[in-house]
């Protein structure tokens, strides 16, 4: 047996993550006119040899980091040459404080998460997976005597086990086929000086099958079919038909100011997840390098992707490789990768015939620990006749936060850094407070603060609903190699505590006012036009309850505070019974696909705003 050491030197030529340059380097004035010459490629400025825009096809404003376009970070802050804006033209609020919860949650240490939570996913069998790079240290070897870089979680006896994959999953993205099978997809390059049983991810694709409770502990699959192109932090969504959309990435993880770097490109898998074609350009990508990493992606009630990258948001249609319609570009700073903050599509009713909601809040100025983050928010309908942004803002400035969708509606902002931004050793004053969005409240009094963790939640930490309505928080390794010691050069250690964050509708009184008892006619729940199907819940509630909701509840894949995939929808049903403490009730799936895409759900019974256990359903 091969048998490692505890920590392993860590080689000069170890696999970093992309860098942009900073900032500062690149906000000089425009190049003398004797030099000046029209781009023939796109970039252009100081780095790129002193070349303007004139009319070049996306615009003429040439951006802090040398590329050419028409959006407020190519025309606004450290714009080089052509129509610059100068200061900002639409203010942004600052931090709003936001009062106290009346019935504050809490969180609570449960267990270990056996390795570092980069990605993580609530599996159809209850259990949590946690997906890592690979690394010199986790607290699982595997019975190679390597260490093993995934593991699954088990929130209920708060043990985990080790999974081993074959190829480097660092900084991945993933989905949920209509299978229920979780798919993952890109990565990085092998590091054999450390770990010769992993092999490259860069085009990677991976398989993890549970099916019941009873299904747990076995290993990824990875039969050898590839990407089509590398992606390093690509972004996936599960479309209408269980066709996989892998959006952007890395081909390198070099400098992304350099554009033979990059791959702002899509590709589409089969519903097996199966590559079947090439990688297409996607223009809105393009424009924003080199911001256009994770970008975030929301399946609409048209069929229809909402894409955000930077400060720009499109819709764009896979069906027909064409921007629907371009939408306002949301004031601000950078919201997408490496000052990442947070994307939420907001629940989504027949009341109002499904009309999505998206809200991004936080977000920084540049790649660089020094960089301030913005506490505010922007809110949008993208179907509207006329989309705007309505600003709102945090009660602090937030990089890397993560916004998780909760059964009762509201949305707990999680995590995160009020100074930094994405990258190793590049964040510092960890933001603690769990803070509460109402989606239904007036503008400006949507906010409420709540618990506080003792935890640093920094880069590589992730968080998740659980079945019992608690959320689950892990991770937190913004070191290169695992660091199990804090020092004055490492001063945030590799977390490997598990929390569970228990929101207020499950504290004080709340607690004992849970739906009990619940009982579903069918665990294979049908939607689309024409295929829609029924169902029966039987369950008990508390005398006096007076309002019930059935939630259909996708988490999705969690990593680098975006949430790929999730999404909740009230379901419409009939048959409640005031004053009745044992209810059965029918409840009717949406009529379409676009609404409800293929895959494994959870249908949370929610009475007077308090959620029962969550019951795992696949809908088709």
């Amino acid at each position: 047996m091969h048998t490692l050491p505890r920590r392993l030197a860590i080689p000069s030529n170890s696999s970093q993550e992309p860098v942009i340059v900073a900032a500062t380097a690149l906000s000089i004035a425009a190049a003398p006119t004797s030099t000046i010459v029209p781009t023939v490629d796109g970039t252009c400025g100081t780095n790129n040899n002193n070349t303007v825009c004139g009319d070049w096809s996306q615009g003429s404003c040439c951006s802090m980091y040398g590329y050419c376009g028409n959006t407020t970070a190519h025309c606004g802050d450290g714009c080089q040459s052509g129509p610059c804006l100068g200061p900002a033209t639409i203010p942004v609020p600052g931090p709003r404080p936001a009062p106290l919860s009346t019935n504050p949650g809490s969180f609570d240490i449960i267990g270990q998460s056996g390795v570092p939570a980069m990605h993580a996913a609530l599996m159809p069998n209850g259990r949590v997976m946690f997906l890592d790079k690979v690394e010199n240290y986790t607290q699982i070897t595997l019975p190679d005597g390597y260490y093993a870089y995934s593991s699954e979680y088990d929130p209920e006896t708060n043990t985990f086990i080790g999974l081993f994959y074959k190829t480097n999953a660092f900084c991945s993205g993933g989905a949920f086929l209509s299978s229920g099978t979780l798919l993952n997809v890109g990565g990085n390059a092998p590091l054999t000086w450390l770990d010769p049983t992993v092999g490259d991810g860069f085009r990677g694709i991976r398989y993890l099958e549970r099916s019941s409770a009873a299904d747990t502990g076995s290993n990824w699959l990875e039969p050898g079919n590839q990407l089509d192109s590398a992606r390093w932090y690509p972004s996936v969504q599960t479309m209408p038909d269980g066709t996989i959309i892998v959006v952007s990435g890395s081909l390198n993880g070099l400098d992304p100011t350099i554009p033979s770097n990059n791959n702002p490109t899509y590709e589409v898998l089969n519903s097996s997840g199966f590559s079947h074609g090439g990688s297409i350009p996607m223009d809105i990508l393009a424009r924003n390098q080199p911001y256009y990493m994770y970008p975030f992606l929301h399946l609409l009630s048209t069929g229809d992707i909402f894409v955000f990258v930077s400060k720009s948001s499109e819709i764009f249609s896979v069906a027909t490789n064409t921007t629907v319609a371009s939408l306002p570009d949301l004031p601000g700073d950078y919201r997408t990768y490496p000052n990442t903050g947070t994307s939420v599509l907001l629940p989504l009713s027949s009341a109002n015939n499904y009309t999505p909601e998206v809200i991004i809040c936080g977000g920084g100025a540049y790649q660089d620990i020094t960089s301030p983050t913005d506490a505010s928010c922007g809110r949008i309908s993208p179907l509207s006749p006329n989309p705007v942004w309505e600003l709102d803002a945090m009660p602090e400035g937030r990089v890397m936060v993560e916004g998780t969708l909760l059964p009762d509606g509201t949305t707990v902002f999680l995590n995160g850094a009020s100074a930094g931004a994405q990258g190793f050793d590049l964040a510092t004053d960890p933001a603690l407070t769990a803070l509460l969005y109402d989606p239904t409240a007036p503008l400006g009094s949507r906010w409420t603060s709540d618990a506080s963790s003792t935890i640093p939640r920094l880069y590589h930490s992730v968080a998740l609903l659980l079945l019992d309505g608690t959320v689950l928080v892990a991770g937190s390794n913004p070191n290169q190699m695992p660091v199990l010691n804090t020092s004055a050069e490492v001063p945030f250690e590799t977390e490997f505590r598990v929390e569970r964050y228990i929101p207020p509708y499950l504290s004080g009184k709340n607690a004992n006012r849970r739906p009990m008892n619940i009982v579903l006619s069918t665990l294979d729940l049908v939607a689309g036009t024409g295929r829609a199907s029924s169902f029966s819940i039987r369950f008990d509630i508390p005398y006096g309850a007076i309002a019930v909701k059935i939630v259909l509840y996708h988490g999705g894949f969690v990593t680098h505070s975006l949430h790929m995939g999730m999404r909740m929808v009230y379901l419409d049903f009939e048959g409640w019974v005031d004053g009745v403490t044992s209810q059965n009730i029918t409840v009717s799936m949406p009529n379409s696909s676009n609404v409800a895409p293929p895959g494994p759900y959870v249908v949370y019974v929610v009475v007077d705003g308090v959620p029962g256990i969550g019951q795992s359903v696949m809908v088709s």
